[in-house]
């Protein structure tokens, strides 16, 4: 089971409420025989990753899929937790991560605030940019528009 948390006791409370859920497992009847940190085989690359997660909400429980363009699959849940708590209100407790994917097909991507992002010709253009002056005073002031 993989489980995201913040720390080695957060991780371990998760995997035991998680288990009670999917089988008939008290704490007291089962040990927590390893506990790994998962690395990325490739963290300095940028990859879009998918989220299926299940939330709960103050009017009920919702699915929902979300797309991030991240470095490594805990950067991209992280950046999950901070989204889903800005735009939904939703806490750690009730967020319930179901699958995270890494989309590689760049066709399969939905959302259309990551597919802007996997253009070939993608250009960050830097506007009004002031050209370096040796001279200290100017009587006119600079052109940003070159």
């Amino acid at each position: 089971m993989r489980v995201f948390a913040p720390n080695d006791v957060v991780a371990k409370s998760r995997f035991w409420y998680f288990l009670m859920k999917l089988r008939k497992v008290k704490k007291s009847n089962g040990e927590v025989v390893s506990l790994n940190k998962i690395h990325e085989k490739r963290p300095l690359k940028v990859k879009n990753f998918g989220i299926w997660i299940r939330y709960d909400s103050r009017s009920g429980t919702h699915n929902m899929y979300k797309e991030y363009r991240e470095m490594t699959r805990a950067d991209a849940v992280e950046a999950l937790y901070k989204d889903m708590a800005a735009r939904h209100r939703a806490r750690f407790r009730t967020i319930h991560i179901l699958k995270v994917v890494e989309v590689t097909d760049l066709n399969a991507i939905r959302r259309p605030y990551i597919k802007q992002l996997v253009s070939k010709d993608l250009k960050f253009p830097l506007p009004h940019r002031a050209a370096k002056s040796k001279k200290l005073f100017s009587a006119t002031r600079p052109s940003t528009f070159a």
